[in-house]
């Protein structure tokens, strides 16, 4: 595992690419290293294609939500108003000229 130099004199982190982000597992110096939304590394397609079905079903999940919320909004919004009857039609005729 390699270390960075994060500001410290006694401070070293792990660096971000030494294992995946998924499954822990270490990153080879030689190996592939799968990479998603910008510097998240993995060590296989099937680890990234894992977190990228995990993050659609919680986008999925977040916008239901949203959008229940915003529904629930609207009737709120529509039952504390009050609504008018219409006017009784108003009868007009033509008035003859002599």
């Amino acid at each position: 595992m390699s270390y960075y130099y994060s500001g410290c004199a006694e401070h070293y982190e792990p660096h971000f690419l030494d294992a995946c982000f998924l499954c822990r597992k270490p990153l080879g110096f030689n190996t592939d290293i799968f990479m998603y939304r910008g510097n998240t590394p993995f060590c296989s397609k099937d680890c990234r294609q894992e977190q990228i079905e995990i993050d659609d079903a919680k986008e999925k999940s977040w916008k239901r939500s949203a959008s229940s919320s915003i529904r629930k909004s609207e009737q709120s919004k529509n039952s504390t108003t009050t609504t008018t009857t219409p006017d009784k039609p108003v009868r007009t005729g033509t008035v003859a000229v002599a």
